[in-house]
């Protein structure tokens, strides 16, 4: 298991200080951004534009993603424990039973797209 990163990248600061519009907007002007193996645990990212983000190992404990549209993204290793999802969009690869696992227990996800 990775251990999850505070990332000195502009835009996951940008999420850690509660500025989604401002990732947002930087996101649809094109500035790239990674957000592998990140801590994003205990963060509110219900407005985020995550569309075909690779977040692979993202750790996600506790987050408030309800409503986030995770359709196209890579989330091989991402853990969803505690995390409020309700109204999420998740790949059809990954099944109901491992999200509902991941997000009691913990598991991390097995995806790749």
């Amino acid at each position: 298991m990775t251990t999850p990163i505070i990332s000195k990248d502009p835009m996951y600061q940008m999420l850690r200080n509660d500025k989604q519009n401002e990732f947002n907007v930087a996101r649809e002007a094109g500035t790239e951004c990674d957000l592998r193996g990140c801590d994003l645990r205990g963060l509110d990212l219900r407005k985020i534009n995550f569309a075909n983000m690779d977040l692979t190992d993202a750790y996600f404990r506790g987050a408030d993603l309800r409503g986030i549209d995770f359709r196209g993204c890579c989330l091989d290793g991402a853990s969803l424990a505690d995390a409020k999802i309700s109204g999420c969009y998740f790949p059809i690869e990954i099944s109901a039973n491992e999200i509902q696992l991941s997000v009691s227990l913990g598991i991390r996800l097995r995806h790749s797209v």
